[in-house]
């Protein structure tokens, strides 16, 4: 009881704080600006604002580096020179600008700067710091931009995620040399927990035979999900980006299992797809099995990218949306309203995150499980008695 008691005053002590962050001037909260702003990807990494005596308010942010190829022209800089969007960095070939974030994708332009006076008033202007830009156009009308091999926050968070796996595996790897049979010991027990179960539990029930073949990949697979999925749910740097929540990432592995599986298809799977068996000869001729199965190579892949995007993104914005509720209402209502509401909210918050710890480890499962499952549907011999 006594814990219970003190587990509800810290939740009231941690609800009260964060309404009292909220702007004194009741500024209108753009809730759907911040969600989604927390859960794309960015070309800086933002951490948090803080407003100084004067009233001026400041970002604390990671500054990423700006990797441009425009013209032919090698452009590196960091994202400090644009000021979070409020200025241009002056390139070798043409002024750039930082667009979008929040509800529109945030990406880099080229500019040319214009005189106010003569801009029309129909004219789709950029305003960075006090001067006015317009947006570089082609012949056709077309934005120009450069080709964009930046290190955003994504892929800056997948550089972390994979270092710090490597790290915990290859540590775990060398108390076994350590150790030798002895029975394993703190994260060591934790991986091989987690390796027993992939391979005993996913892999070698379906693959069979071919376990040792690509229980590699498989095993790859389940750690690099699994801890992308915890360390988003972990809101202080370097953690909290939303890999997996990100299309792009998601995409790639579900194209990586596509490549194995058709790559390793044998004679009897490609078979099966353009000469079904147990179908009647007319949808063979007609052709309609061979179509439905041809186009169920591609959706499978398509499958396995949307569920995991779709699964913890979804998280991710519950959580957030539970937490910019206590803003509304402090904004709209008054600080008593948002004071007591953070509480039910903060609960409801914390609850949802255990909740998606389990769908870290649901979606790490399934997408490995399935994947198993469409490379031993291309693997797999038939029976012959």
């Amino acid at each position: 009881m006594t814990r219970l008691k003190l587990l509800l005053i810290l939740l009231a002590l941690f609800s009260f704080g964060m309404t009292g962050c909220s702007s004194p001037e009741k500024e209108a909260v753009d809730s759907g600006k911040i969600i989604i702003g927390h859960v794309t990807d960015s070309h800086s990494w933002h951490i948090c604002d803080y407003k100084t005596k004067d009233g001026k308010e400041h970002s604390v942010a990671v500054n990423l580096p700006i990797i441009l190829i425009d013209d032919g022209h090698l452009e590196v800089f960091s994202s400090k020179q644009f000021h979070h969007g409020h200025a241009v960095y002056q390139g070798k070939e043409h002024t750039y600008a930082l667009v979008g974030g929040g509800l529109e994708k945030e990406e880099v332009i080229c500019v040319e700067k214009a005189n106010p006076e003569l801009i029309p008033v129909d004219a789709e202007t950029v305003e960075v710091g006090e001067d006015v830009f317009l947006k570089l156009t082609d012949a056709e009308g077309k934005t120009v931009k450069p080709l964009d091999l930046s290190i955003t926050k994504t892929a800056a968070a997948i550089i972390i995620a994979v270092t710090l796996l490597i790290v915990i595996i290859l540590a775990s790897a060398k108390k076994y040399k350590v150790r030798g049979t002895a029975a394993p010991h703190g994260m060591q027990s934790l991986i091989e927990m987690l390796v027993l179960h992939v391979r005993d539990g996913i892999v070698e029930p379906i693959l069979g035979r071919n376990t040792n073949r690509f229980l590699p990949y498989l095993l790859t697979l389940f750690f690099f999900i699994f801890f992308c999925n915890i360390l988003g749910l972990i809101p202080i740097f370097p953690a909290g980006a939303n890999i997996t929540g990100n299309i792009a990432v998601t995409a790639i592995l579900a194209l990586i299992t596509f490549f194995i599986t058709n790559f390793n298809g044998n004679k009897h799977y490609w078979k099966d797809i353009f000469n079904t068996p147990g179908v009647p000869a007319w949808l063979k001729v007609f052709p309609l099995m061979p179509i439905v199965e041809l186009v169920g190579v591609f959706t499978k892949p398509i499958v396995l990218m949307i569920r995991l995007f779709a699964n913890m993104t979804a998280g991710h914005i519950v959580i957030l949306g539970f937490v910019v509720i206590i803003f509304i209402l402090s904004n709209s209502l008054g600080m008593a309203v948002g004071g007591a509401v953070s509480v039910v909210s903060v609960i409801f918050a914390v609850f949802i995150s255990l909740l998606e710890c389990l769908v870290a480890y649901i979606q790490a499962f399934v997408f490995t499980m399935l994947s198993a499952l469409y490379i031993s549907m291309a693997v797999e011999e038939p029976e012959t008695h």
